[in-house]
C-alpha cells in the first residue's frame, strides 16, 4: 500500500521529551514509526512473548536497553500499564526517550498514567487529512469511504469497513472488560452512530438501545476513552442570544459511522450533509491538534440558530454540501455576526468558485481546506 506521510514529525518531538502517540487502531501509529524511527528499538506488546516477558518481568526493560538505546518504542502501553514505572525510572536514570503508542486511554489512566507526572507530553493520530494526502484527497471518496488508511485506498472498503467496525466492538471495548453484555453494547453502538454530530438526548438514547439511562453514559465515556468518539463543546459567549451549552458528538471517522449506521452517504441527501459536516470536524480537529493548540466548539442559540464550528474564538464555520448556497443557509452566520464577536465568517460548500455575501465567505471546501492548513484561519 501507497505510504502517505504524516503531519506529525516524531523525532523532532522525541528531541525534547517522551511521547505519548494515541489514536484508534489503523490510524497509522505502526507505519509512521517504521517509517521514521526505523533504528529505535521497538516492543510491541501485542507479540504474545514480550508482553509475557514484560509483564512477569518489568525490570527486564532495563536490562535489554545499552547506551546507544536514546529513543525506545513501546507499542500498544495500555496492555501493560505497569510498565510505566520502568518506563519511569529510565527516563530519570539514564535520560532515554520513550514513545509510548496506545489505542485505549482508559487503561493508562487507571494503570498510572499520570506516574510520569509530565516527563511525556501526548498527541493524538488520527485518520489521514487533505493535507496528508495532497493529490490524492478526494472529497467523496473521503466520504464514502473515510480515512482510515488502509480503508481509503482499499480495493474493498465497504467489507473493510464492516470488519473494521466489528474488530472494535470485540477487540477494544470487550476485550478491555469495558462493556461485558455485548448484545446491549452493539444495540447502543448503532444507536450513538446515528447520533453522530447532535447534541444526545440521552434518555431516548437509552430507550432505543434498551440499557439503562446510567449505562448510556458509561458507554459514552467508554467510546471517548477509547478514541472512537469526540466531544465538541458548545461556544458561550453570544451575549444577544442565549447559547445552548450541551456538546455535541462526533465519531473519529466517517466510514466507521456509515458502517456502524448501516447506510450509505450519496451526494443529494441528507445524510451527505452530515457526513460533509463530519469530514469538516475531522480536519478541523485534526488542525486543532496537529498544528494549533486554539480552541474547537459550535455555536447553537436557545432561538434555534447554530453554526457548525467556532475556531479559536476567531473564526465561524459552517458547512453546506450544496452547489448552490441559499440566503436561507447562511441565517445562523448572519446572526451570529450581529454579536460581533469573531474576526470571520466562513460558509464551506458544494460550490465551484469563491464569494462574498455580505461579509460571509462562501468558499469551495477545497479552497477552504487549502486555507486551513495554510495557517489562513489562525
Amino acid at each position: 500500500m501507497l505510504y502517505i506521510n504524516r503531519l506529525l514529525n516524531l523525532e523532532s518531538l522525541l528531541e525534547k521529551k517522551s511521547l505519548f502517540l494515541l489514536g484508534p487502531r489503523q490510524t497509522g501509529k505502526t507505519s509512521l514509526i517504521r517509517h521514521t524511527l526505523s533504528k529505535a528499538k521497538v516492543y510491541d506488546l501485542l507479540d504474545t512473548s514480550v508482553f509475557l516477558t514484560m509483564s512477569q518481568n518489568p525490570g527486564r526493560l532495563a536490562q535489554e536497553l545499552t547506551t546507544k538505546d536514546r529513543i525506545v518504542v513501546i507499542d500498544e502501553i495500555q496492555r501493560l500499564p505497569i510498565l510505566l514505572n520502568e518506563v519511569h525510572r529510565l527516563i530519570e536514570s539514564r535520560g532515554i526517550h520513550f514513545l509510548l503508542t496506545g489505542s485505549s486511554a482508559r487503561k493508562l489512566r487507571r494503570g498510572g498514567v499520570n506516574l510520569l507526572g509530565g516527563r511525556a507530553r501526548t498527541k493524538y493520530l488520527h485518520p489521514l487529512t487533505s493535507r496528508e494526502l495532497g493529490k490524492h484527497f478526494d472529497l467523496l471518496r473521503a466520504i464514502q469511504r473515510g480515512l482510515i488508511p488502509s480503508i481509503y485506498f482499499s480495493d474493498d472498503p465497504d467489507a473493510d469497513l464492516k470488519a473494521y467496525a466489528g474488530s472494535y466492538l470485540q477487540q477494544e471495548i470487550v476485550a478491555e472488560g469495558a462493556a461485558r453484555n455485548v448484545p446491549a453494547f452493539s444495540r447502543f453502538l448503532k444507536v450513538a452512530a446515528l447520533c453522530n454530530g447532535t447534541i444526545v438526548n440521552f434518555t431516548n438514547v437509552a430507550s432505543d438501545a434498551q440499557v439503562p439511562r446510567t449505562t448510556v453514559y458509561e458507554y459514552f465515556e467508554i467510546l471517548q476513552d477509547t478514541l472512537v468518539l469526540h466531544e465538541l463543546p458548545a461556544w458561550r459567549r453570544s451575549e444577544k442570544r442565549k447559547p445552548l451549552v450541551s456538546s455535541k458528538y462526533y465519531f473519529f471517522d466517517i466510514g466507521v459511522t456509515a458502517a456502524l449506521q448501516g447506510r450509505e452517504f450519496r451526494p443529494g441527501t441528507p445524510e451527505f450533509g452530515e457526513a460533509f459536516e463530519s469530514m469538516l470536524f475531522h480536519e478541523l480537529s485534526c488542525y486543532r491538534d496537529y498544528m494549533t493548540s486554539e480552541p474547537l466548539g459550535y455555536w447553537r442559540s436557545t432561538s434555534g440558530f447554530e453554526v457548525d464550528f467556532i475556531l479559536g474564538g476567531h473564526t465561524a464555520i459552517e458547512a453546506k454540501a450544496k452547489e448552490n448556497v441559499s440566503a436561507q443557509d447562511l441565517k445562523s452566520l448572519r446572526a451570529l455576526a450581529e454579536e460581533k464577536k469573531l474576526k470571520r465568517y466562513v460558509c464551506v460548500s458544494m460550490e465551484n468558485r469563491p464569494r462574498t455575501v455580505d461579509g460571509i465567505s462562501v468558499l469551495p471546501c477545497k479552497d477552504f481546506l487549502s486555507g486551513l492548513w495554510a495557517g489562513e484561519y489562525s
